[in-house]
């Protein structure tokens, strides 16, 4: 945003006053009535699309609402050459001229008091925001280290290897990812872990551990890290995985998440009840899982997995909503089975293959498509129809209900069978951008299509916040009883290093795409505080 005000909103002021902005917020940014409340959910609807988009714009002008993610306010400010239009959510002034969002002192006073007067009448305390003073003790401490590192787009603070410590590939991968996690990164460097532990886990909290590694890799420091300490942790912590044999990425991803959510300070018990109503089904039970809280693990990682399951005999559909950290995708269907009639001996019972060969090509879209095909349960597994009181045939069908600001694929590379295991190497194509909204619970029927045209208006409307970016790929190399892992990752917006322990070399995007991919990471290309 910009600090000051720009030519075309003093230009429109001085035609126009500030009525026209005093009106518009007063009725659908911060209504401090019931008529106003009840006149934002009549009317604050895209004059085009008539879909209430969360992040509708007012022309300052006309009073036009349009979508800012489906452009149509854009298309109003071009055709009518109308240049300023207000944010409907916080309250916030655009300039199409300048393409920013512009500040203006006597507007942010009357938005101020009108959000004051809206809090009074719901009988909330209002919310004032003050600028950062410095304590005595932090302003020591700027006067004791006056250099100051400047963030460049070429530069590389922030690229540090990790040394194996003995088979710890699979480890410095995952540390590697999350270091580079967007979010993550800026909770981290701006101190909001504040660890209060018992005596008895005093040095035990792996959630200050990692907050040591955000500032050791954004030190400037370029000489290898050696990450004695988190492993240490990651030992005492998740015993299932101490030892120096080799491990698996995603197992220890799914380990580390669960540690630093549980040494991270989240909501109380009340509260937890309050945020668990979303995680519930038709009947009122809780469906989600009852440890949810506001931890930056789950702020971050965690969505909800919708499943619905429909009695073929009454269609009666009974809906649960799982709290996810990933989403596990098989690769398609299988190789053949062999031939058991076959005389030959040489077909292996047991051991440790490499397949690449097996199953054929896909991508992370097909992946998907699969993940969130209705599925018939069959006569085997008949589920209880609380219509029918009775045992009946079902169709299953999972989505997603919500999506995490960071989007972890883990690709089933790996397979087990009794006495057989093997790796599929088959390729697998993802994009660098990926849009979700197909896969959305509001965005599909049981034919996997659109149910009607407001809800294909909807998707279209949402599309811009369901959109992803990749920022890191864990790859395995070798066969399943004998590999390494190694990471890509993005610095900035457009520069990609691969990480294989202590070496970081640069790479390009081409390359990382055709890389074979095992986790993938994707965050939020567009995030909307709560």
């Amino acid at each position: 945003m910009t600090i000051m005000s720009c030519q075309h909103l003093q230009n429109y002021k001085v035609i126009h006053g500030s009525s026209q902005f005093r009106i518009i917020h007063a009725y659908f940014v911060a209504c401090s009535s019931p008529d106003a409340r009840k006149r934002k959910a009549k009317s604050g609807v895209c004059h085009l699309c008539h879909f209430p988009s969360f992040r509708l714009h007012a022309c300052l002008y006309c009073v036009f609402f349009g979508c800012y993610s489906s452009k149509h306010i854009h298309d109003h400010a071009e055709r009518k050459g109308h240049s300023l239009a207000l944010d409907m959510t916080y309250g916030n002034i655009y300039c199409f001229e300048c393409g920013d969002y512009v500040y203006d002192l006597e507007f942010e006073q009357i938005a101020q008091s009108q959000n004051t007067k809206s809090a009074k009448s719901l009988c909330l305390k209002p919310i004032h925001f003050s600028t950062w003073e410095p304590t005595e003790m932090e302003a020591e401490i700027l006067r004791q280290n006056p250099k100051r590192r400047k963030m460049e787009s070429r530069s590389t603070i922030g690229l540090r290897g990790l040394i194996n410590l003995g088979n710890t590939c699979f480890m410095n991968c995952i540390v590697q990812a999350l270091i580079h996690t967007p979010v993550l990164r800026d909770f981290f460097l701006a101190d909001k872990h504040n660890c209060q532990p018992l005596s008895a886990e005093s040095g035990q909290c792996l959630v200050c551990e990692m907050a040591r590694l955000f500032q050791e890799f954004y030190s400037g420091n370029r000489t290898p890290h050696i990450p004695f300490r988190l492993l240490h942790l990651v030992w005492t912590n998740a015993r299932h995985l101490a030892g120096y044999e080799q491990q698996d990425a995603h197992e220890f991803l799914i380990a580390a998440l669960d540690v630093l959510h549980r040494h991270c300070k989240g909501y109380t018990d009340d509260k937890l009840l309050a945020i668990n109503r979303f995680f519930t089904g038709k009947n009122g039970t809780t469906a989600g899982n009852p440890h949810h809280c506001n931890c930056i693990i789950d702020q971050i990682f965690t969505g909800g997995l919708q499943s619905d399951v429909t009695c073929q005999q009454c269609n009666n559909v009974s809906t649960t909503i799982d709290p996810i950290w990933d989403i596990s995708l098989d690769l398609g269907p299988g190789p053949p089975l062999p031939n058991t009639n076959s005389s030959s001996s040489s077909s292996p019972t047991s051991g440790f293959t490499n397949s690449p060969g097996t199953y054929e090509s896909t991508s992370l879209i097909d992946c998907l498509k699969r993940f969130t095909k209705p599925e018939h349960l069959g006569s085997s597994a008949k589920i209880k129809c609380s219509i029918c009181k009775s045992y009946q045939e079902s169709t299953k069908q999972l989505t997603m209900k919500k999506l995490p600001v960071v989007a972890c694929f883990h690709l089933k590379r790996f397979e087990h069978s009794t006495g057989y295991h093997k790796k599929i190497s088959t390729f697998v194509s993802f994009p660098e951008e990926l849009d979700m909204t197909p896969f959305m619970s509001s965005s599909r029927n049981n034919n996997n299509g659109y149910r009607n045209q407001i809800i294909q208006e909807s998707a279209k409307s949402l599309s811009c916040e369901n959109k992803y970016s990749l920022f890191a790929v864990v790859n395995h190399m070798g066969t399943i009883e004998c590999g390494h892992y190694t990471c890509y990752i993005r610095q900035h917006k457009d520069q990609w290093f691969k990480c294989d322990d202590h070496l970081i070399t640069r790479a390009d995007l081409p390359t990382v795409l055709k890389s074979e991919g095992y986790l993938l990471f994707y965050h939020k290309q567009i995030l909307e505080y709560q």
